[in-house]
């Protein structure tokens, strides 16, 4: 019965070593996967930043040209909007990243809803 417990105890040993192995494999194609995800989330929120900082400054220069073209103020409204555009571009990055917040509701004039 010593040698049926010791070749019993030797194959449960490379039963552990091999599900030990196993796990490792399934540990690191997890931790690829969580990468990938992560590096998808990353630059997902990239292109949405981006977007919306040059939405916002190609508003500005296209109103700034429009208001040149038809009240004849010639480099002066596209050099402002564009500059508007820009602010508003920033401001927009900065709340969607959360470093700037929206105003607080007791600063808020009387017609806004109040959340």
């Amino acid at each position: 019965m010593d040698d049926q417990e010791k070749n019993l105890e030797d194959r449960r040993n490379r039963l552990g070593d091999k599900l030990a192995g196993l796990k490792a494999k399934a540990g690191d194609d997890a931790d690829k996967g969580a990468s990938a995800a992560a590096s998808r989330k990353g630059f997902g929120e990239a292109m949405k930043l981006s977007s919306e900082f040059l939405s916002a400054v190609i508003v500005g220069a296209l109103l700034g040209y429009l208001l040149d073209r038809f009240a004849g103020t010639s480099p002066w409204g596209l050099i402002i909007l564009l500059l508007l555009g820009f602010c508003a571009g920033v401001l927009n990055v900065l709340r969607a990243v959360g470093k700037v917040s929206s105003p607080h509701p007791a600063d808020r004039s009387p017609g806004e809803n109040k959340k």
